[in-house]
């Protein structure tokens, strides 16, 4: 069973809660102003046809980068999320991967952080299983596999 972070204060934990919400307050702002922006370039697009076809590619391009941009930001906010959820379950702090405290340091980082350093890396050079609640809810940690039809990676149930 998972357990709380006990290195923790509830005025660390209240702090760390309060830069996650400002944090993504932000992201929200910077979503909606692309997505603002993004619809305003293509309405004044269309009042410009017939346009070059490098100036098409351009706005494409542009187009295409804030589209990423605002994934990248979706992503954030889904990972903020998740930290705002383990602060309310007890187990804010905790690595998902090896169950050992997330220092300080770490949170004050990056505190939306589901792993420890050392796990984190172990990660990146693909040593360990890359995890997800559900995963530790069921504890059923089956082989990764990888569809090359759809490019992505996935776990197999023992």
């Amino acid at each position: 069973m998972r357990r709380s972070n006990q290195n923790l204060t509830t005025a660390e934990i209240r702090r760390f809660k309060a830069t996650l919400l400002a944090k993504r307050q932000e992201i929200l702002a910077d979503v909606i102003t692309m997505e603002h922006e993004t619809l305003r370039r293509e309405s004044t697009e269309l009042s410009r046809l017939p346009i070059h076809m490098a100036d098409a590619g351009t706005d494409n391009y542009e187009v295409e980068n804030t589209l990423g941009l605002m994934d990248s930001e979706r992503k954030l906010l889904a990972d903020i999320d998740d930290a705002l959820q383990r602060i309310e379950d007890g187990t804010y702090g905790i690595c998902q991967g090896s169950g050992k405290p997330i220092p300080r340091q770490r949170l004050d980082a990056i505190p939306w952080a589901r792993y420890c350093v050392e796990y984190a890396s172990l990660l990146e050079k693909r040593r360990m299983p890359k995890l997800n609640s559900s995963d530790l809810a069921r504890h059923d940690y089956g082989e990764e596999e990888y569809d090359e039809e759809s490019g992505k990676s996935y776990r197999r149930a023992q």
